[in-house]
């Protein structure tokens, strides 16, 4: 049976247990579990991460650990009973784990980032180290000093990780974490800013630290030991600040003493912060010990000398920026005269570089500097492996900045400076050492007490170094002698001066002495400063042995009695300098007298007065000594000094509040406490203390008496103690008399007090004095004075102050001080003393707030005051407590509303430091309101609202809480990372909401409604509510377990409040509609369910009473959607928000009579919510792409169309203008900018500021557009589309005579002309794409596109795009449309292929003469249907015979807006499908391939073919397939008597496919004529054979010679001079990605030339021989597509743009080149003038070459599979070439003029009546081949699962390309109407537009052809035959893809070239009907001859 545990609460898991039993529960080793129910060894329960999840596990895998319930029972909380560092260190490292976790994966994806990767590092390092120091803390072998140290540590270690993290702040006291609700909110904001002020600014530190390691000298002439010295300079003073610190080098440089680093390194410290700057310095002095002279040979003398050898300099400055320990290698330098040593370091550092030298110019000193910062126990504890491995002190000279009572020193530095010495009889100067000793008072020599400096110990004596033949040497040598303070009476210093001989055995000649004793008989010690000694003459060591003999002599010439003139007068001397450091002993004379006044009683009165002239250090040496003194004096004679020992102890006093003696406060406490000793002082000193008070008003000279105030303290402390000493003496005598004198002494007090004077007045600044020392008097007062007296005496004395205030008086700011010193005083906290206090305080405080003066000190005495009130004292409802809060309520709570208001409202200050006082300030109020806020009940607020006596001040009053809580709200408030700050305030608003929402019910409602109150109130709750703090969602799991836990979930509490009060609003709800539908969109919006529940209805609610009042709700509808919108922008709704919202009004308004309109509003809004959240999807991804574009257009329509919301329709216009923009879609730009254009007119109205638009009018606003719009089309070299603005604003400028404007803008317009002339246009290809499955967006879901592709881009491009912008999308490899599995699929299925334009603007593209730059335009611009062709058997399959029974099946699609538009794609609106018979496709083919010979024809005419070999490849291929039966196929499907009879209507057709073989025959006649013309000598053979099959080939067409109406009509070639001119352009370079490759942009492909059917004689091979021109070539040769073969995911590539008119349309469907043919692709690579001619007019590949065994002979498939790539756009330019002479033509009149008379005889064409596919309007003509060339890239493999095109392959012959007959071709056709006429898709239109009339046809055939437009030929998609494959030599080849050159449209007149022609034609009309010139005359049909 399962028992609830009672105990046993709480555990860790020992080991991973799998929970495989029944309701097992898995655990994880380390995981905390809650205990809820036990039973036979198993527990029931949790892990805490997870309670959610309960189950069963076993006891022995549990650690039980105490803990302590809260809430026993169903939702108790259990709390670890261990220490809170490690229960925090636990949940912190849980929380880090998995941030850890997440930035590895950051740190991958971005390649380690140098931040994230630093950061992950870091904190794993920190984790190691934290988790280290748990287990020394749970361990618990830890001393009490060392557990602070570690928890210090771990604490750090976890505030660093949260900043890091940006987690939340830590409220922390003494290591542990605070909980906010045990303290008041003015606690937790001081914690918090503590915290946060400890974390922006370090406080710097005051004291400093020097480390010095002496590493080596470098240099290579050593060979003698060294000594080095360093110490601290100060340049400025010219003095040391240091000691020396001295290390002794072996003869290598090295330390003598490597093993004892503190002989090495030293610490020079107690720097101040005045010390560190530019013009201090480390001087470094080098001694060497050896011979006199350095190069002295060894022998001379065995004698060594301390010698000068060399000094360094660094600055201390150039340590200042480097904190790491840096070596440095310090230059040595030597000085140029030995007698200037003693000052080579100033030279040095003044740079007088004549008195120094290099040392050596390899010499350099290597030492390790390093500046340390803080006192010297915090570097004892920061640096411990430094001060355990051993580190030498080197001492300040003098004391630090700050003098520590505990410090012991007695040094005394002696500087060695110069000496006066004769020659002593010799003839140089002597060499001079001095050698000191130290001796006691008995003459012996004190051991170890003389110091050369710190590092090295002390010796018996020292030697100076030895300046070579000096008589007046400067030594400047400094020695320390740390000699004890009982030893320094008696003892003397001795100095012995010695002559070095460098002569013989080198010794040391004593030849004088001097001695100096250490302290006077008087007991001062040797005075600081220079001494000039005398030299006593000795030249025997034996005269020296008793010094008592010598002792009785003079020592210096300064004490010499003025008699001994003959010392005087003796020259030699030597001076040295002596400073002591001593803690004990004195120099000072007066101190001495005044210590022993008792033996000079006379001299009391002076040694009193001087006591004020002596040095502070000197007092505070002697302190106790001094007082014991003073106080002595006192109780002896105080009636004769009690005022003077009165001034000196004040003197005293204040001399400890300076900042370098406030530390020894502690020793005058000490004093006090435990040796003052003065019972009767309390006397004197009350009597001096109020004598002195009594006469403050009348006084001239306020300063002594300020400083007898400021002493008040002590003077209390003094007061005190003596009574206290007296009571214990007397048994408490004299009790009353104490208590009159003290209540005398505060009468005094108040008196002086109460005085009112000027601002300024001494006695202001003296009350201002009191008021500042006062305070500290309370704690003595307590001593002796119960608490109540105590208050009372406080009381009387701050209620005496003067109460009117000027805010320029300074008492007003101390008197605030004052209060606040009191408010924090020991009696304040006492609430016996705090209820006589209070009022006080806050009637101060009120008046300060009132008049907004220093909030600062105000903000400070509410939070102390506040502090001191417990939330829990206030639920015990002690009655103290609670008439502390009524009070502050009633003085204050008004104006901290006031004043928050105030200063949030004001600006902030520039300053930093004002600033963060400001913010400060700011804080505190807010704290302080929230503390009084929380300590009140309802007895409080009802109270608080009871005591408006009007509703007008209640209003007044709500209104003012509602803005202060706004402004709490705000963001800014506290800094980020407080969320505890913010969470305890939200739960006080939310509190205080709840209980004045009761009085806005109560006093507001019904006839005393008040708008601005509950608008108010209902601002408050939104804003509450969306507080980023409170949204749970973002926080980590077990942080939303903890705000759950402790305050709820605070939105839908204060959501539920909302509801409630919006249900108690009635009718006035019609108030708030539709203000609040905003507000309250957004809070359901917030992604809490509960909350959506609560709030959504308001919105039925809202809708009902709208239409109760407007019989509509048509404004809550467009306040909905106009904030959705920016709402959702801003990311907030999901897709659950709107399920619910759709089901949560639809189920509320089933019943309302007004259900149909609702439906329709809930309909729109979710409709509106699907495109926005899509939108917001996509604005998230990087970078622009389709989807973004389309999600945006998608958006913007439905604004348009289904709302009309005409401002939100134009945001998004701009927005979709900034994405075209970003991407370089500037023709989509324009097209977007124009919608916002057109809502525009031309007028005067005023527009105002809009999106980035200033105010402006309608007019200027437009005309902006225009402009910008023109731009982007001439950008996106749409110059037609700018052209047509271009007009519209010069008609503007016309209109108001702008002439300047109108001047600039005929400019632009002609510059817009310039360029489609001159400069290139790719035309870009055109790609279907459906998107099928429910998982796409919303606007892409089951529909289909038709997408514009970018400029280069082929069908696996396009399609490797779309797959990149979704990337869990499917390809589908086959064309068919999906059914309805897919449609329904939980996936994402893209079917992808490429599509043919079909142009609108046939007139242009059938017009002659209109350049191929202007076409291109018309062939890819204003599109809005699609082709695509598909071709299959229908019936049974003839295998002789295939074309019996090919069909295509064609299909067009149609958008609903015209490509290119406001997007790269648009949706279809329309599929139509049309099925193409095997004739009208013989047809097409025929018409293509003879288009075809004519463009290669016309370009070798026209020398545009550098090579002949594409002309000669397709003349072959086409000949060579009609001999092989090419053509005979086509006789046999079509011409036998089967089909004719079985195809009565086909008659027609039948007669125009026979004279198009026809018409081929003349034509490959004509080209075989051209042919021979331009052939190379080397491929006559090949021309020959051409002849002999082309005869064959007649001959088995039955064409014995051509009909008369063919020998009369040669092919026509126009060639006016216009057009001549027009396209002379010569090659242009364009960058195809990273290669230059010569290609041809659009715009200057050269034209193809009409033929007419004029007649030409049959020798048109000889007139061909002597004329040569150039001439416009026709574009209507190839018009390709691509077509289903292989796969419907294939690219598009190019063919080199010289072959576009002679390559085959089926070599685009090849997947890849073969080896030997890639020749042509790397030529393509090099410029046009590095590569060969053939590269630039690549020879075709013969097609046979690719031909696979089972092809049948010129038989073909119709291509048109998107598999096979398109071609590329790029056509190569018009180039004018001469055949003869390879030359540039620029004679082009010549050429104008012959051009005429070059055309091959074509036979004329009878009209045709089109085929089937013209009964559906909307058929779509065929598409064309536009790609140059195609890479080597296969195409993408056909899928097994494939379905139509892989049954097309595998039923058909291999698709290949070659040069055949037209007849053998099979692909699609474009039919062209005489409405709506068809025209080519592609590049190309899709007629054979002839320029010439009709001179044949008679005025009935004119008629027919107007209707019925013959069917253009559009693309050849051939089959080579296998029976007689004729491979082409290398040479010959080219790229399998070639297109033909661009049509220009058509002119508006006939041209000069046809004129005859016409005349001959209108003469044989029949009907007279005038001659109109058709954009494409027709032959007649072979019957009609």
């Amino acid at each position: 049976m399962w028992i609830p545990t009672e105990n046993e609460k709480y555990g860790v898991v020992l080991a991973s247990f799998r929970g495989t039993v029944q309701h097992g529960l898995p655990l994880e080793i380390g995981d905390t579990v809650q205990l809820l129910e036990k039973c036979e060894g198993w527990y029931r329960g949790f892990v805490l991460k997870n309670p959610n999840a309960k189950g069963i596990f076993p006891c022995s895998y549990i650690y039980l650990k105490n803990a302590h319930i809260k809430n026993k029972g169903q939702f108790e909380t259990v709390i670890p009973m261990e220490d809170s560092v490690i229960t925090e260190m636990t949940s912190t490292l849980r929380d880090w784990g998995a941030m850890w976790k997440r930035l590895y994966v950051v740190k991958s994806a971005q390649h380690t980032h140098k931040n994230e990767g630093d950061l992950f590092h870091r904190l794993w390092h920190v984790m190691n180290e934290i988790l280290d120091l748990r287990r020394q803390v749970l361990v618990g072998h830890l001393t009490n000093d060392r557990m602070r140290d570690v928890k210090h540590h771990i604490t750090a270690r976890l505030d660093w990780g949260n900043e890091q993290l940006c987690l939340d702040l830590v409220p922390r006291r003494e290591f542990s974490m605070v909980d906010p609700d045990e303290i008041s909110v003015t606690e937790l904001f001081k914690l918090m800013e503590h915290r946060h002020r400890k974390k922006e600014t370090p406080v710097p530190a005051s004291t400093h630290h020097l480390f010095v390691h002496m590493k080596s000298l470098m240099s290579f002439s050593l060979g003698e030991e060294l000594e080095v010295f360093f110490h601290i300079y100060d340049s400025r003073e010219n003095r040391p600040l240091s000691e020396r610190f001295f290390v002794r080098l072996n003869k290598n440089g090295v330390p003598k003493s490597p093993e004892k680093t503190e002989r090495q390194c030293t610490l020079f410290v107690d720097l101040g912060s005045s010390d560190l700057r530019k013009d201090v310095y480390i001087v470094v002095h080098i001694i060497r010990i050896g011979r006199m002279g350095a190069g002295e040979k060894k022998n001379l003398c065995s004698v060594q000398y301390r010698r000068p050898f060399g000094c360094a300099v660094v600055s201390i400055a150039d340590l200042l920026t480097a904190d790491s320990k840096d070596d440095h290698l310090l230059k040595v330098y030597a000085c140029n005269t030995e007698s200037e040593w003693h000052q080579i370091h100033e030279s040095i550092i003044r740079k007088i570089s004549s008195r120094y030298n290099l040392a050596g110019s390899n010499t350099g000193l290597a030492v390790s500097l390093q500046l340390l910062h803080g006192d010297i126990e915090q570097l004892r504890r920061e640096y411990m492996v430094l001060f355990t491995r051993g580190v030498s002190i080197t001492k300040k000279l003098g004391f630090s900045d700050i003098i520590m009572p505990g410090d012991m020193r007695n040094d005394l530095y002696i500087t060695l400076e110069k000496g006066e010495f004769e020659k002593g009889g010799k003839s140089v100067a002597r060499n001079v050492e001095i050698t000191v000793y130290v001796l006691d008072i008995d003459g012996q020599v004190m051991k170890s007490y003389v110091a050369a400096g710190s590092g090295e110990p002390g010796g018996d004596e020292y030697h100076s170094f030895v300046l070579y033949h000096n008589n007046s040497p400067r030594w400047a040598e400094q020695i320390k002698l740390p000699i004890p303070v009982d030893m320094f009476r008696g003892s003397h210093v001795r100095f012995e001066f010695r002559h070095c001989s460098t002569k013989d055995k080198g010794e040391k000649k004593l030849f004088g002495y001097s001695f100096v004793p250490l302290m006077q008989e008087d007991g001062r010690t040797l005075p600081d400063g220079t001494h000039e000694l005398i030299i006593h003459k000795c030249e025997e060591n034996a005269n020296l042995q008793d010094s008592a003999r010598y002792l009785k002599l003079p020592f210096s010439k300064a004490n010499l009695p003025g008699n001994n003139q003959a010392v005087k007068g003796v020259k030699e001397s030597f001076w040295i300098t002596s400073f002591l450091c001593s803690t004990k002993l004195t120099q000072n004379g007066d101190m001495l007298d005044l210590l022993k006044w008792r033996a000079h009683p006379e001299r009391i009165n002076d040694s009193l007065s001087k006591l004020k002239e002596i040095d502070g250090s000197e007092i505070v040496k002697f302190l106790q000594d001094t007082l014991d003194t003073l106080f002595g004096i006192l109780d002896e004679s105080s009636q004769r000094y009690g005022l003077k020992v009165f001034d000196c102890l004040v003197h005293i006093i204040n001399l400890l509040q300076d900042s370098k003696f406030q530390h020894f406060k502690p020793v005058m406490d000490t004093y006090i406490e435990s040796h003052f000793a003065g019972a009767l002082s309390y006397r004197d000193l009350i009597k001096v203390l109020k004598w002195y008070v009594d006469r403050i008003i009348d006084a001239e000279h306020q300063d002594h008496i300020q400083q007898v105030l400021k002493a008040s303290e002590y003077i209390f402390k003094y007061i005190v103690q003596s009574r206290r000493l007296f009571a214990l003496a007397t048994g408490g005598q004299n009790e009353e008399e104490f208590r009159c004198c003290v209540h005398e002494l505060f009468m005094s007090i108040r008196f002086f007090l109460s005085q009112e004077n000027k601002g300024t007045s001494p006695v202001t600044q003296t009350q201002a004095v009191f008021l500042r020392t006062f305070p500290a008097v309370y704690g003595e007062l307590l001593k002796i004075f119960t608490v109540k007296e105590v208050a009372g005496f406080v009381k009387e004395t701050l209620g005496s102050l003067p109460a009117t205030a000027h805010a320029e008086c300074p008492l007003e700011a101390v008197k605030l001080q004052c209060m606040a010193k009191t408010v924090e005083s020991q009696l304040y906290v006492n609430p016996d003393s705090r209820c006589t206090l209070l009022p006080v305080v806050l009637r101060l405080l009120q008046a300060h707030m009132q008049e907004q003066r220093d909030l600062v000190m105000c903000a400070h005495i509410l939070t102390s005051m506040l502090s001191l009130i417990r939330k829990d004292d206030s639920v015990t409802t002690e009655p103290a407590v609670s008439e502390e809060v009524d009070l502050i309520v009633e003085s204050l709570l008004g104006l901290l509303l006031q004043t928050i208001l105030e200063i949030t409202n004001r600006p902030q200050p520039a300053g930093t430091n004002m600033r963060l006082q400001f913010q400060d300030v700011t804080g505190e109020f807010v704290a302080c309101l929230l503390a009084l806020l929380r300590q009140m009940t309802d007895k409080h607020y009802q109270q608080l609202l009871q005591a408006f006596t009007s509703k007008d001040d209640l209003r007044d009053f709500l209104l003012q809480i509602f803005t202060v809580f706004r402004i709490l709200i705000r963001p800014e408030m506290f800094p980020k990372d407080w969320t505890v700050m913010r969470l305890v305030t939200n739960n006080v608003i939310i509190t205080t909401v709840l209980y004045l929402s009761d009085a806005l019910r109560k006093n507001f409602l019904n006839e005393k409604f008040d708008y601005k109150v509950w608008d108010s109130y209902f601002y408050l709750s939104v804003i509450f509510i969306n507080q980023p703090c409170l949204q749970l969602e973002s926080f980590s799991p077990s942080k939303r377990k903890k705000i759950l836990e402790k305050y709820g979930d605070m939105r839908v509490m204060m959501g539920c409040e909302i509801f409630s009060m919006w249900q108690n609003l009635g009718e006035h709800k019609l108030n708030f509609i539709p203000a609040m539908i905003g507000p309250f969109l957004e809070v359901t919006l917030v992604p809490q369910p509960d909350l959506r529940n609560v709030m959504i209805p308001i919105f039925h609610d809202m809708m009902d009473w709208e239409q109760r009042r407007s019989g509509n709700f048509k404004q809550v509808e467009a306040k909905l959607i106009d904030k959705l919108d920016s709402l959702m922008s801003e990311g907030k709704g999901d897709e659950t928000y709107r399920e619910l919202f759709n089901s949560i009004l639809l189920k509320k308004i089933e019943r309302e009579t007004w259900r149909e309109s609702g439906i329709s509003l809930i309909a729109t809004v979710t409709r509106l919510m699907e495109r926005l959240l899509d939108y917001r999807d996509c604005m998230k991804l990087g970078e622009v792409d389709g989807k973004k574009i389309g999600c945006t257009v998608s958006l913007l329509n439905f604004y348009k169309t289904e709302l009309n919301k005409e401002e939100m329709y134009i945001r998004y216009i701009h927005k979709l203008y900034d994405l075209h923009l970003k991407a370089q879609n500037y023709t989509e730009a324009s097209y977007t900018l124009l919608l916002y254009d057109e809502l525009l007119e031309w007028s005067e109205r005023p527009l105002r500021e809009f999106l980035n638009y200033p105010m402006q009018s309608e007019w200027q606003r437009k005309e902006y557009l225009h402009l910008t719009i023109v731009q982007n089309f001439d950008r996106g070299k749409c110059w037609e589309n700018g052209i047509i603005l271009c007009r519209e604003l010069a008609d503007q400028y016309d209109s108001y005579y702008d002439y300047r404007n109108l001047s600039k803008m005929r400019m632009m317009e002609a510059s817009l002309y310039d360029k489609i002339m001159d400069q290139q246009r790719l035309e870009p290809e055109f790609f279907r794409v459906g998107f099928y499955g429910k998982k796409f967006p919303f606007f892409l879901r089951n529909k289909e596109f038709v997408c514009r592709g970018h400029d280069y881009e082929r069908l696996e491009a396009f399609q490797q795009r779309m797959l990149n912008e979704f990337p869990h999308a499917i390809a589908m490899q086959h064309v068919n449309q999906p059914d309805q599995t897919i449609y329904q699929a939980e996936a994402q299925y893209l079917q992808i292929y490429a599509v043919s334009p079909i142009p609108e603007s046939q007139d242009v593209l059938q017009r002659d003469g209109v350049p191929d730059n202007i076409k291109s335009f018309y062939k890819v611009n204003h599109i809005w249907r699609f082709r695509y062709d598909r071709p299959f058997h229908k019936g049974t399959k003839d295998k002789e015979n295939e074309f019996k029974s090919l069909w295509v099946e064609r299909t067009t699609l149609t958008l609903v807006q015209s490509l290119p538009g406001i997007s790269r794609w648009f949706e279809v609106d329309k599929r139509e499908l049309v099925e193409v018979s095997p004739l009208e496709n013989a047809i097409e083919v025929i018409e293509n391939k003879n288009l075809q010979l004519r463009t290669l024809i016309t370009q070798c005419q026209s020398r545009q073919m550098q090579n002949i070999n594409p002309l000669t490849m397709c003349l072959n291929g086409v000949i060579d397939a009609a001999v092989n039966g090419g053509l005979a196929r086509y006789q046999e499907a079509f011409f036998v008597k089967d089909y004719v009879m079985n195809h009565p209507e086909d008659g027609e057709k039948i007669g125009r496919l026979r004279e198009l073989m026809f018409e081929q025959a003349h034509i490959l006649e004509y080209g075989l004529a051209v042919h021979e013309k331009f052939v190379p000598q080397d491929m006559k053979p090949l021309h020959k054979k051409l002849v002999d099959q082309f005869h064959v080939m007649k001959s088995s067409l039955g064409i014995q010679e051509f009909p008369a109406y063919v020998r009369a009509s040669p092919v026509h070639f126009n060639g006016s001079p216009r057009n001549s001119c027009r396209n002379s352009v010569p090659n242009i370079l364009s960058l195809d990605g990273a290669r230059v490759v010569a290609r041809r942009s659009p715009l200057t492909y050269p034209s193809v030339n009409r033929y007419s059917s004029s007649s030409l004689s049959s020798q048109a091979s000889n007139e061909v021989s002597n004329i040569t021109g150039q001439s416009e070539s026709s574009d209507e040769v190839f018009n390709m597509q691509p077509s289903p073969s292989t796969s419907s995911l294939s690219s598009n590539h190019s063919a080199s743009p010289n072959v576009t008119s002679s390559a085959p349309s089926s070599a685009r469907g090849s997947p890849q080149l073969q080896d030997k043919h890639k020749h042509s692709r790397e030529n393509s690579c090099l410029s046009p003038r590095e590569r060969p001619v053939s590269a630039i007019f690549p020879t075709p590949l013969d097609p046979a070459q690719k031909a696979s065994p089972n092809q049948i002979g010129d038989t073909i498939l119709p291509r048109s599979d998107p598999n096979l790539s398109a071609p590329d756009k790029v056509r190569p330019t018009f180039s004018s070439w001469s055949l003869d002479s390879v030359k540039e033509v620029n004679n082009t009149q010549f050429s104008d003029t012959v051009g005429k008379f070059l055309s091959p005889p074509v036979p004329p064409r009878p009209p045709y009546s089109g085929s089937s596919a013209k009964s559906i309007r909307s058929q779509s003509p065929g598409p064309m081949s536009r790609s140059p060339q195609k890479s080597s890239m296969p195409p993408f493999t056909p899928s097994p699962t494939e379905c139509q095109s892989a049954g097309l392959v595998s039923n058909s012959p291999v698709l290949s390309g070659s040069y055949s007959s037209g007849i053998s071709s099979l692909s699609r056709c474009s039919v062209s109407e005489a409405s709506g006429t068809e025209a080519t898709a592609g590049d190309h239109p899709a007629h054979l537009a002839a320029t010439m009339p009709n001179s044949v046809s008679s005025g009935s055939d004119e008629l027919i052809r107007r209707e019925n437009k013959t069917p253009p030929p559009y693309s050849v998609y051939e089959r080579t035959n296998p029976r007689r494959p004729v491979p082409l030599p290398h040479s010959l080849s080219i790229p399998p893809n070639a297109d033909p050159p661009a049509l220009p449209p058509k002119p508006h007149q006939i041209r000069t070239s046809s004129m005859k022609l016409d005349q001959a034609s209108d003469s044989r009309r029949a009907d007279g009907v005038p001659h109109v010139p058709r954009p494409r005359p027709l032959p007649r049909k072979v019957s009609q001859l």
